[in-house]
């Protein structure tokens, strides 16, 4: 997720997006960033307190995402010609864009039986 600072309150809100969208995970494996312990230590209270969901397990360690981050090789391979961008808005809508075509091609959408051209008409229209 793209965000402009990486501070508790922004951690926090993509933790709580996350949660609403797929459910309580029973562990997170985070990097050594404290933003994303602290908003996880209040998500935790927040459950602890209200007693509607399980406690979650976090695993603080730099090597566990590796095969996730392994995954946006291909956006810096691409943006690093470019020397960066001017404006916030400007890098979301690109890094957007990528991963859609990294989405379509690798067949992730969801669409199956589709060409890959009909994919991006549909989502282009």
């Amino acid at each position: 997720m793209l965000s402009q600072r990486r501070s508790t309150a922004a951690a926090r809100r993509f933790f709580n997006r996350a949660i609403g969208t797929n459910g309580v995970p029973e562990r997170i494996a985070i990097d050594q960033s404290g933003a994303n312990l602290a908003s996880l230590q209040s998500l935790n209270a927040i459950l602890k307190f209200t007693g509607t969901g399980r406690i979650i397990d976090i695993i603080q360690s730099k090597y566990l995402n590796k095969m996730v981050e392994q995954d946006h090789r291909f956006i810096k391979k691409i943006t690093r010609p470019m020397l960066g961008f001017k404006a916030f808005y400007s890098a979301a809508a690109t890094l957007t864009g990528i991963e859609v075509a990294y989405m379509i091609r690798k067949g992730q959408l969801g669409q199956n039986g589709m060409s890959r051209f009909k994919q991006f008409a549909a989502l282009a229209g």
